[in-house]
Formats: structure tokens, C-alpha cells, sequence
């Protein structure tokens, strides 16, 4: 009778959790308004015209980010010193600013210049040769790269827990007119600390407009639109890249160049009336009666009367209207037993991803034998290129093995193209120090472009994939910072390559050795992730620890094996355990 009592009284009082670790919450009976992409969303009109417009106004504006990202190549481009001025070349130099250093090696501070070949890129001018950037002050020129790249680190993780508290839309409209500022107030630059300065808060905004416009973009659609729509937005951030070098000859200054590109975010000024907010994360922050009034407006947009075709979806969200607002801080994730795991094996994958690939391109450009990669569009075209093919490519993997198997594809991939290129890296240095003939030397050198290139193509894949898996599997009260997490690890993975040209390259081996490390690591840790392939987003923390790792390849029997347990079935199986625990006692 005492075990009978026992049991019961497990029934009825709430688990504490066990070893430190939050246990799901258990609602007693999920309505429509915790389902979202099964109960709230097609009531509104599914995928409908009203969502498609807002698609597009999240697409569009990623040809601006791209033009932002890219825009470092230009504006701090270090044009090719001449050791001696020929006849046929005027050697021009460009004085500047005097900022109070006499120039100690003049030829290291004159610019070849053959028939209007200036800078090589386009313009007459940007910040290097405004400011006499080069020889002992050429350090300057790298602490400007860093500036964007850090303010953008800083953005992705300050902004994507303030985009959890306040919602995307604030963020969103507050990183655009700031950028707005920052962006102008660049061009204006007086001398290099201001322009480095000005640069880090353009690239705080730029991250919180990129971070903003993904998670809107992610929540607005059904399970079966998510990959397409962000592939979609990734291939207008490449449209951005491949159409800068046209800016550029068109703007001939760099100061133009930049009011050119920051003056296009004005229009974006128009989303603060155009573009609602988030309504997956009003539904899960439990924000009721702004989420009534935006369902009424996308319904009335879709043409569709929610009193009679969602009759029931609307009397439960009544119901709901008295209820306090709940929202979550990216800190709560670390008392989850799932989600931190995927979380940080996400993070990993990216930083790993946007290093090596760095490795990959300074081995592919920067060989002294090789003409080709010596002009700058033939590089910028051929990165851009690469991530044109990766993004193609990325389609039909993904469309095929889901989000997990194509990630460890690419990594695999990118693991065997590191560590081959390693051992080439090695054989040419010991075939340096002996004599050998040139065909070998011309056969390393070609089966190392080959590489290089192969791990570009599944570096920029894995980076790419990464950052939207994160997207996906981090629930709707904590996306933000999710997603901060894991752009901020990418923007890690992207210093590697400043840091090594502050170095000269030194190290560069070694750095090339850890990252061919780092995926193997990573290769094991994608096991451990979920497939979300078709599947709703989570939406609260318990949603997301309910997102368990299925086996890479599907059982033999179906019927004999459940792939994941719902959650009153893990309650269940729980509650059990709890019992044959207790009987053993």
C-alpha cells in the first residue's frame, strides 16, 4: 500500500531536476497557440501572399549587407609596392595627409601606376593612399580590418539577446538607423583612428540588421520553405559581393564609394510601418494581445475571416489575452541537457568553417608561381565564384540528406582536403631543401590548387550550413542569441585572416594544422546533432531539449523503432524509470 502511495504521490508532484538540469515543462494539453507552423500559421493563411512580400523585404536588403561585408577589399586595398621606378611606369606618390613621419623608404611608398591601372581596384584613391598607409605604418591598414570584424562580434552577441528581450523588429529598425550614421559619419573620416573607430559601430549595426533580418526570415515560414528562403537570402549577400567591384569603378573615390553604399538602408527606413513583428516570438514570449492584432492583420491581407475559418484557434488566444509576457535569456540554455551540446557543436563547425577557409585561399593565392591570383579582380572573382558554386551545390545536398548528413558531408570533405594539403605543404618544404625536377614541383603545385579549392567550396558549404542549422534547432524564446552565438563564433573564424597578415604569415602552418584538428573534432560532434529537416521550429526551451539525435542511417524496421518520443511519452518513460528506482529502495 505505501509503494501505491508512493507512486501516486510521484504522479502528482512535480520532478525536481535532476543533477542540476531543467526538465521540460509539461503543459497538460498543447493547444493551437503553442502550435505554430501546425496550428497558428496555416489559420492565417499558411505561406501566403502577405509572408511572401515580407520574404522579399528581408531578401532585398541582404544585397546592402553584402555590399558592407566586402566592402574592406576596396576602401583598405594595399596597393603593390615598386622596388624601382621603370621608364615605361610613372611612379606615382601619394603624400596625403602628412601625418608628422618622414617617410624613411621612399620606393616602399610609391605605387605603380601603368595606364590607368590606379590601385588596381577602380579607385583613384581609398584609405591606404589617402593616408600614406604603407611601410612602417602599414600595421594601421590591419587594425582598420579588424575594427569591422570586431564590432560585428560584439553586435551578433549584444544584439541577439536584445533581439530575445525586445523583439527583432526594435532591433532591426535601431541597427538601421544607426548604421545610417556610423556608415555617413565613415566617409567623413578626418584620419585612420576615427575611420577604425567609426568602422567597429558600423559593424555593431551591420550585425544587428543581419542577425534581425535571418530570424525574421526563419520564423515567418513553414517547415518546408525555411532551407529555400535562406539560400535565397545568401545568394543576394554573393549578388552584393560580385557587383562591388562595379561600384567601385563607378564611384572612382572611396568616400563615395561608401556614402554609395550605406545610402541604400534609408529605404529600409519604410519596415518601421511595413514590417511587423516577429509572430512566432510573440506566440512563445506569450505577448497575446499584440500577437491578436498582427494575426488580424496578416489574415486581412491574405483575405481570410479569422471569426469563421479559425474559430477555435481565436477563442483559445482570447482566453490567453490575461496572461503575463514570458520571456528568456540565452543564459538559461546553459541548465538544458540537449540544447548547449547543439548549440556549441554549431558554434565550433562555423568557427572551424570561416578559419580554415581562410588556410585554403592564402594557399591558393599567395604562391610566388602562380601569375594568375597576382591581379586583384582574378581573386576577388575567384573567392566569389567558389562561394557561388558552394551555395549551389548546398541546394541539392541538403534537399538529399537533410541538414545533418550534408553538414557532415562538407566536413568530411573539408577534412580531407585540409590534411592532403598539409601533406603537399610538407613535401614541398623538404623538396625545397633538396634538388628535384620540375615536373614533380608543377604536379604538387597543381594537385595543391586542387585542394585548395575543393576546401574552399566545402568550408564556405559547412560555415554557411552551420550558422542556419543553429537557426533552426535553437528554440524561439533564445533564437537571437542562438544565432548571435554562432555568427559571433563565424566572425572569429573570419580574424584568423587579419591576425595572420599582422604576423607576415608566420605561423601560418601551424594555424593551417589546428583547424585540420578542429574538424576532425567537429566531424565526430555532428553525430550528436538532431535532423530538423520538416520539422516545426521549437519554440520554447522544453521544445528544444526535445530535439534528441536520431541514427545517421534510418532503422530496418521502422515500425520497431520510434525515432523521437513526444513529449508526454517521454514524461511517461520518465515516470517509470522514477518507479523502478523507488521499488529497488
Amino acid at each position: 500500500g505505501q509503494t501505491v502511495m508512493a507512486v501516486s504521490q510521484l504522479d502528482i508532484e512535480p520532478h525536481p531536476p535532476e543533477n542540476g538540469f531543467v526538465t521540460p515543462e509539461s503543459n497538460k494539453s498543447p493547444g493551437l497557440l503553442s502550435q505554430i507552423d501546425g496550428g497558428v500559421l496555416p489559420n492565417v493563411g499558411g505561406f501566403g501572399r502577405f509572408q511572401k512580400q515580407l520574404i522579399v523585404l528581408t531578401c532585398i536588403p541582404a544585397i546592402f549587407i553584402g555590399f558592407s561585408q566586402f566592402s574592406d577589399s576596396f576602401l583598405l586595398h594595399e596597393p603593390q609596392p615598386c622596388s624601382e621606378p621603370s621608364s615605361n611606369v610613372s611612379a606615382v606618390m601619394y603624400r596625403g595627409v602628412d601625418n608628422g613621419s618622414k617617410s624613411t623608404n621612399e620606393s616602399s611608398q610609391c605605387i605603380c601606376m601603368q595606364s590607368g591601372c590606379e590601385l588596381q581596384i577602380g579607385l583613384e584613391q581609398n584609405v591606404v593612399t589617402k593616408w600614406n598607409l604603407v611601410g612602417d605604418s602599414a600595421w594601421m591598414v590591419h587594425i582598420a580590418k579588424f575594427s569591422l570584424l570586431v564590432g560585428s562580434i560584439f553586435g551578433y552577441l549584444v544584439l541577439g539577446v536584445l533581439a530575445d528581450r525586445f523583439g527583432r523588429h526594435p532591433v532591426l529598425i535601431l541597427s538601421v538607423i544607426f548604421m545610417l550614421v556610423f556608415g555617413i559619419m565613415v566617409a567623413f573620416s578626418v584620419n585612420v583612428p576615427m575611420f577604425s573607430t567609426l568602422r567597429f559601430f558600423e559593424g555593431f549595426c551591420l550585425a544587428g540588421i543581419t542577425l534581425s533580418l535571418y530570424a525574421l526570415r526563419i520564423e515567418l515560414c513553414l517547415p518546408g520553405w525555411r532551407f529555400s528562403m535562406t539560400m535565397v537570402a545568401n545568394f543576394m549577400v554573393l549578388a552584393g559581393q560580385l557587383l562591388m567591384p562595379g561600384l567601385a569603378v563607378l564611384c572612382r573615390d572611396w568616400q563615395i564609394l561608401q556614402v554609395v553604399v550605406i545610402c541604400p538602408l534609408l529605404l529600409m527606413l519604410s519596415y518601421i510601418w511595413i514590417f511587423p513583428e516577429s509572430l512566432r516570438w510573440l506566440l512563445a514570449t506569450q505577448q497575446y494581445s499584440r500577437s491578436k492584432w498582427i494575426m488580424e492583420r496578416v489574415a486581412k491581407k491574405n483575405n481570410i475571416n479569422l471569426e469563421e475559418d479559425a474559430e477555435e484557434l481565436m477563442t483559445e488566444l482570447n482566453q490567453a489575452l490575461p496572461k503575463q509576457p514570458k520571456k528568456t535569456c540565452i543564459v538559461k540554455m546553459v541548465g538544458t541537457r540537449n540544447l548547449w551540446k547543439n548549440l556549441v557543436v554549431l558554434c565550433v563547425n562555423s568557427l572551424t568553417g570561416y578559419g580554415i577557409h581562410h588556410c585554403f585561399a592564402r594557399s591558393l593565392m599567395e604562391k610566388e608561381d602562380q601569375p594568375m591570383f597576382s591581379n586583384f579582380y582574378a581573386k576577388y572573382y575567384s573567392m566569389g565564384g567558389i562561394a557561388v558554386a558552394s551555395c549551389v551545390a548546398l541546394c541539392p545536398a541538403v534537399g538529399m540528406m537533410g541538414r545533418r548528413g550534408g553538414l557532415l558531408m562538407f566536413m568530411i570533405i573539408t577534412a580531407l582536403a585540409s590534411l592532403l594539403q598539409l601533406g603537399l605543404l610538407n613535401c614541398e618544404r623538404t623538396h625545397k631543401s633538396q634538388t628535384h625536377t620540375d615536373s614533380s614541383g608543377t604536379l604538387n603545385s597543381n594537385f595543391s590548387k586542387a585542394f585548395s579549392i575543393i576546401g574552399m567550396f566545402s568550408s564556405h558549404a559547412v560555415s554557411n550550413l552551420s550558422i542556419f542549422f543553429c537557426a533552426e534547432v535553437t528554440p524561439t524564446v533564445i533564437r537571437g542569441g542562438g544565432l548571435g552565438l554562432v555568427l559571433a563564433s563565424a566572425g572569429f573564424g573570419m580574424l584568423t585572416a587579419p591576425i595572420m597578415e599582422l604576423h607576415n604569415q608566420k605561423g601560418y602552418f601551424l594555424h593551417h594544422i589546428i583547424f585540420a584538428c578542429c574538424t576532425l573534432i567537429c566531424i565526430i560532434c555532428i553525430l550528436l546533432l538532431p535532423e530538423t529537416r520538416n520539422r516545426p521550429l521549437p519554440e520554447t526551451l522544453a521544445d528544444g531539449e526535445s530535439y534528441t539525435r536520431q541514427p545517421l542511417l534510418p532503422p530496418r524496421k521502422p515500425g520497431e523503432q520510434r525515432l523521437l518520443l513526444t513529449k508526454s511519452e517521454s514524461r511517461e518513460y520518465a515516470r517509470v524509470g522514477d518507479t523502478r528506482r523507488y521499488k529497488r529502495i
